[in-house]
């Protein structure tokens, strides 16, 4: 286990590399691709040649490719200097950069809203991943009965149903109509139980889209591994339903649900963009929207540098699973 941890890890610091490599290539390119200058997306299309020059050197544009390659990965790794017109300025790791809009070092501002993606995330995963898996497992062992029936007909509604017409549905009845939660977002250190309060709509809301597709999933897989040879030689030895359900059937069919996991953790931004926008939530997705439209290009590479490591990480995860899961993967 050991050896296969370390190669994993391995696995992802070049994975984390590649990423680097690529978010970087994405701001030296654009220019040529697009013929966007960041200079002048800094400063505004009135500036002046001159000032547009003192840009240029203050963001290092005019540097080699190679020093700018450099400076790139050590201010997401140590840091970097900034110097303009005599005045030089430190941006403490991991630095993407200044935005070009408020002109404020990148990561604290995303670090400012991480949290709030991060609560609707996990909050999301724990609730698509228990009702979702409980609904499939239920519906494959009573199958053709009226709970399989109704169970598929709401994951079909739910795959089916946008993010945007759950959460506007949800608020409609569940905040305005019933006044039962808040449509309000309070900052967890200012008063948990109204936090609490203000995510469960976003919770439900982007976990009915993903807990469909596990409900579906789980059903389907569980229906063909209860066929297997060996949960017949397991009832014929006597062992009980639920350890036949629990130790045999379940672990072979968690194996798919933890790959699509991994997959979906790196979907979740797309959603997350949504839901954050439907209740008005302060997070990355809305972030990251505004700087698409405002053009801020170090805020979208950011966020970009910063889902894309999320999605690595939660894949070096998803592997470990699968080791803990099924003894043949350490093996091999």
């Amino acid at each position: 286990m050991l050896t296969y941890l370390i190669r994993r890890l391995f696995a992802v610091a070049v994975m984390l590399v590649v990423v680097m490599l690529a978010v970087f290539g994405i701001f030296f390119l654009i220019p040529e691709w697009t013929g966007l200058d960041p200079a002048t997306m800094f400063a505004g299309k009135q500036t002046d040649a001159q000032a547009l020059e003192g840009i240029r050197q203050k963001l290092g544009l005019d540097d080699p490719i190679l020093v700018q390659l450099f400076d790139f990965f050590r201010g997401i790794l140590v840091g970097r200097d900034y110097s303009s017109a005599g005045d030089s300025y430190h941006c403490e790791a991991p630095c993407f950069g200044y935005s070009f809009k408020t002109e404020q070092a990148v990561w604290p501002i995303l670090a400012d809203r991480l949290p709030v993606t991060m609560g609707l995330a996990a909050g999301a995963v724990i609730i698509w991943l228990i009702i979702g898996l409980s609904a499939g497992v239920v519906s494959a062992l009573r199958r053709g009965s009226f709970w399989d029936r109704a169970a598929m007909s709401m994951a079909l509604s739910g795959v089916s149903l946008p993010i945007y017409f759950t959460g506007l549905l949800s608020l409609a009845i569940f905040s305005y109509g019933l006044g039962l939660v808040s449509n309000e977002y309070t900052p967890m250190e200012e008063s948990f139980s109204l936090w609490f309060s203000g995510m469960i709509l976003p919770w439900v809301t982007l976990a009915f889209l993903f807990g469909a597709m596990y409900a579906r999933l789980t059903r389907a897989t569980m229906l063909e591994v209860m066929g297997e040879d060996y949960i017949r030689t397991a009832r014929a030895k006597g062992v009980r339903e639920p350890v036949v359900i629990r130790k045999h059937a379940m672990r072979s069919t968690m194996t798919p649900i933890i790959t699509l996991l991994g997959v979906d953790l790196g979907a979740l931004m797309g959603g997350a963009i949504l839901t954050e926008t439907t209740f008005s939530l302060p997070g990355l997705g809305q972030a990251v929207l505004k700087a698409i439209g405002e053009k801020d290009l170090p805020l979208i590479l950011g966020v970009t540098l910063i889902t894309a490591s999320a999605v690595v990480i939660a894949n070096l995860i998803v592997d470990l699973l699968y080791g803990v899961i099924d003894p043949r993967v350490r093996l091999a």
